[in-house]
């Protein structure tokens, strides 16, 4: 499957040819395509593979300025799908046009998929590397290639699609010591390769540092936060740069650009050609670009689609992208870097006299308030820079804005949690409290 099966299909000329001459001044399409083989593992064996494949197009037309919008899945109908976009139109309130008229049609294809077997190889290597050690852990897998053919194409001459391939893995081992369950996770999203012996490698040294229970420490101490749990932090950060959120004034940041708004450590950006999240255009066919958001701490830029940036006084940053296929375009990011520091997990861990590490969370972030209390699911505590063992019954409070004022250290070690891109770090202002 590639990128030529929507760029020679008619169907996307089919129904901008039927809208105009049923009396929209302008439509467009989007269709998305995506050929998926996952692979399972459960409880150390090979359970099932599977092939799934999805189709969908989305028409949104304007008659008299006002927006329809119709998505159907699988076989379409090019006239009823028309006629439902119109009758939709009478619904809804004259609004401005915004579409692009990006000149480039065809990107390059990224990514490459694998067979199968090779998916079944690398799931039943990782599993083996964990049981080697721990030969009574339950291990549940998958593994994944999926290709996703994306095409834009409007009533003004736009027409660009490409194709992404992407792997993805994820494993979890589960350990029952009597009845104390633990249960131990981490994946891989990338293009081309995966790692089974660096996943393989996480687990073993996560399932090392349980093997005792120990109290939690209280009061206000150093947190680290892995970068599969760093996430939680960034999340907060990537809604206060919303465009929209600031043009609501939701977001703390409003009034910020050019000021110092987290430690000059911190260096945040997109890159649209950086890792298996890489993405040539945004959803309203503008071309992604690089940008950076926060240069060592001083706040330099939002991101915003057309309509918000219009709203805002400025062009947009091509981040304007569906929630869902049947959501209008709004801002968002494809990918969220933070530039490392040079310090490896282990190196972070010997820097802290006593402290806690967060590596697994129940439950979510405060949102763009940035004020969290999260139930600490896998955490571990520190102790003259060793880890002495895992933490239960653990919370976490504070304020992210606050915390990543108060960085004590980044670490080196980035990796991919989503498309977030992100190394641990240790902050300080948090406060933890347990159950003795």
């Amino acid at each position: 499957m590639g990128s030529e099966n929507l760029s020679q299909d008619t169907l996307a000329e089919q129904l901008l040819e039927l809208a105009i001459k049923s009396g929209a001044e302008a439509a467009e399409v989007y269709q998305s395509r995506s050929l998926s083989r996952p692979v399972f593992f459960e409880a150390n064996r090979l359970k099932q593979l599977e092939t799934s494949q999805s189709e969908g197009t989305a028409l949104r037309l304007w008659r008299n300025g006002r927006p329809g919008l119709t998505v159907a899945y699988g076989a379409v109908e090019p006239q009823v799908i028309v006629e439902r976009s119109l009758a939709l139109s009478q619904l809804n309130q004259p609004e401005q046009l915004e579409l692009s008229s990006n000149s480039q049609s065809s990107y390059p294809d990224v990514g490459v998929a694998v067979p199968l077997d090779v998916l079944v190889n690398w799931g039943k290597e990782a599993i083996a590397l964990v049981r080697e050690v721990y030969p009574d852990v339950l291990c549940h897998s998958d593994w994944e290639c999926d290709i996703e053919n994306t095409r834009l194409v409007n009533s003004t001459g736009l027409d660009c699609h490409y194709t992404d391939t992407t792997l993805s893995c994820y494993m979890s081992a589960e350990w029952v010591r009597g009845d104390d369950i633990l249960s131990v996770s981490d994946g891989q999203t990338q293009r081309g390769q995966l790692h089974p012996d660096k996943l393989a490698h996480q687990i073993l040294q996560r399932l090392l540092w349980v093997k005792d229970n120990v109290s939690t420490p209280s009061g206000r101490i150093p947190v680290l936060f892995t970068s599969k749990a760093a996430d939680m932090l960034w999340g907060t950060v990537q809604a206060a740069l919303n465009g929209k959120h600031i043009l609501e004034k939701a977001s703390p940041w409003a009034e910020k650009l050019g000021k110092l708004v987290m430690s000059p450590n911190f260096t945040l950006y997109q890159d649209p050609e950086a890792g298996p999240y890489s993405c040539p255009f945004d959803d309203e066919g503008q071309p992604t670009q690089s940008l950076i958001f926060i240069e060592k701490g001083i706040l330099q830029n939002y991101y915003c689609d057309r309509t918000t940036g219009r709203q805002l006084g400025m062009n947009t940053t091509g981040n304007g992208f569906r929630p869902a296929l049947g959501s209008y375009p709004t801002p968002g990011l494809f990918n969220f870097l933070i530039e490392p520091g040079s310090a490896s997990l282990q190196d972070l861990i010997q820097y802290m006299d006593h402290g806690l590490i967060v590596d697994q969370m129940l439950g979510g972030g405060g949102g763009i308030s940035g004020d969290f209390s999260i139930n600490i699911d896998l955490g571990y505590r520190v102790e003259n820079g060793q880890v002495i063992g895992r933490v239960k019954d653990t919370m976490v409070a504070g304020n992210v804005y606050t915390a990543l004022k108060q960085l004590v250290k980044l670490g080196g070690d980035t990796d991919w949690n989503g498309p977030c891109y992100t190394p641990s770090l240790i902050v300080e202002g948090l406060s933890t409290t347990g159950r003795q």
